[in-house]
């Protein structure tokens, strides 16, 4: 069990570095101070997790409690603000960033919630929430619409990451953590291959084009 909660903390951390890397390559882009730009690396970060923390009774948050969370979030700014030119260079590197934090946090997420005795919904919903918090928060920070408020593939794949990790604790396959694993590998591989060949939710069809269509 113990080897098990310490993998649980060390995906949690990576998911902290992968979505600090997401938030200050944003805030870079969009021309913020040094302090902007920490701050909204550590918001990005650590944010799904507070609510999280909050929700389930687990205060103060982690985030703001162990100092290693903070720790994380700047060493991945200051590797992004130093090596900014490279992290350019990389394939879309907040989107790839983003769903490697998108695919730890689910699994971390869902997991945290079942260790605090919670049923298999609310570790589902509060994985879907540290997984996608942290974005929304960013997003609303720079003034543009939430992922998850539009039609791409996101919180449909933190929803199932958080689902495999429930259904593997009902089913009593957490031995060696493997069910955590396969968890973040499908979550990552869904939102990539969403990424990649535009695999988008159904949206209605407007009045507007209907119209214009009759007209």
């Amino acid at each position: 069990m113990e080897k098990l909660q310490s993998l649980y903390y060390i995906l949690e951390l990576a998911g902290t570095f992968a979505f600090a890397i997401s938030g200050a390559t944003a805030a870079r882009k969009r021309n913020l101070d040094l302090f902007g730009i920490c701050a909204l690396a550590f918001t990005v970060a650590c944010g799904g997790g507070i609510i999280r923390d909050l929700c389930i009774g687990a205060i103060p948050p982690a985030g703001l409690t162990n100092w290693r969370y903070l720790v994380v979030a700047i060493i991945a700014t200051g590797l992004t603000v130093g090596l900014f030119s490279f992290v350019q260079r990389l394939n879309r590197p907040v989107l790839l960033f983003d769903a490697v934090g998108l695919s730890l946090f689910a699994v971390t997420g869902a997991q945290k919630a079942l260790s605090y005795g919670h049923n298999g919904e609310v570790a589902i919903l509060l994985g879907i929430t540290t997984a996608v918090g942290g974005g929304v928060i960013r997003d609303i920070l720079l003034n543009r619409v939430p992922v998850i408020l539009e039609k791409e593939i996101y919180a449909s794949a933190a929803l199932l990451g958080s689902a495999i990790v429930v259904l593997g604790n009902y089913l009593k396959w957490g031995a060696g953590g493997w069910v955590a694993i396969i968890a973040l590998i499908v979550c990552f591989t869904l939102r990539i291959l969403a990424l990649r060949f535009h695999w988008n939710l159904p949206t209605p069809a407007s009045n507007k084009t209907n119209s214009d269509k009759k007209e």
